[in-house]
């Protein structure tokens, strides 16, 4: 019988890619996104349930559940996939905001997890694949907003590892470096307050650095094939993307002073 993966984020990017891998590979595929009509192609798909689901909705989250569960009879994956970035000044960004890149990032997560939990403790196995960043581990100025919800789902998963493996649901962490998405476009919010020239240098060296990160950036199916090993493997943290590994390795080998030091003479400040 065919395995069921429910995505959530699967209008674009890696959610999108990761969507039509799976089904590709012959899985039931439920593809979440607040607007099912930007899933119409996935729709048009063998063993595909394109179904509304809002992770700041708690409502929509239970009712794609079920939905899935009616159409498929399982969830044997959940990919937590769902998210954006807020950027800029941390004193110029409106607590609004910063609010609500927590409520999608981590609490949205925390939610979906919470729904799929009771049919995965039920069939008594399961994997839950959190797609977290390279930004959960390493960061960069102006994106402390986007950094602290990576690091939070960095310890929420590995904690939730010790207490769901003795009931066979398994946690993983996809950690992306920079992905060919909408990440810097749509699913970027950046605040600036120009009048806080402080930061405008800060901002205009950065805005430079990531005209050429985003130039290496690997194709979002690099990261649906990660999410595949994931799956299949027994690690908890799996990077995804060549910069995603260089990075890694470099801070591994330094103090916070020197990889500090190493990542603003990189980015130009």
């Amino acid at each position: 019988m065919s395995k069921t993966i429910l995505i959530t984020g699967a209008s674009s990017g890696i959610g999108k890619a990761t969507a039509q891998y799976f089904q590709e590979k012959g899985w039931n595929v439920a593809a979440t996104m607040r607007n099912p009509a930007d899933g119409a192609a996935l729709a048009e798909l063998d063993r595909v349930l394109v179904v509304a689901l809002d992770v700041t909705d708690e409502a929509s989250i239970q009712n794609a559940v079920q939905a899935t569960l009616d159409q498929f009879g399982t969830i044997d994956v959940l990919v937590n996939n769902a998210g954006y970035g807020a950027g800029g000044p941390m004193e110029a960004t409106p607590m609004a905001k910063i609010r609500r890149q927590f409520d999608v990032n981590v609490f949205g997560l925390l939610a979906t997890t919470q729904a799929v939990l009771p049919a995965m403790r039920q069939q008594q196995s399961g994997t839950i694949v959190n797609i977290s960043s390279i930004g959960g581990r390493v960061t960069l100025p102006l994106f402390s907003l986007y950094h602290g919800t990576k690091w939070a789902v960095e310890g929420i998963t590995e904690s939730l590892r010790y207490e769901l493996n003795p009931i066979g649901i398994k946690l993983r962490l996809v950690e992306p470096g920079a992905i060919a998405t909408d990440f810097a476009g749509r699913s970027l919010d950046f605040n600036n307050d120009e009048s806080l020239t402080e930061y405008q240098g800060t901002i205009g060296k950065l805005m430079s650095a990531m005209g050429d990160i985003a130039g290496n950036a690997a194709p979002a199916i690099e990261v649906a094939k990660v999410i595949d090993e994931a799956i299949h493997g027994d690690r908890l943290r799996y990077l995804a993307g060549e910069d995603a590994h260089q990075m890694m390795a470099a801070r591994r080998t330094m103090t916070d002073e020197e990889y500090m030091t190493m990542n603003k003479e990189r980015n130009g400040m």
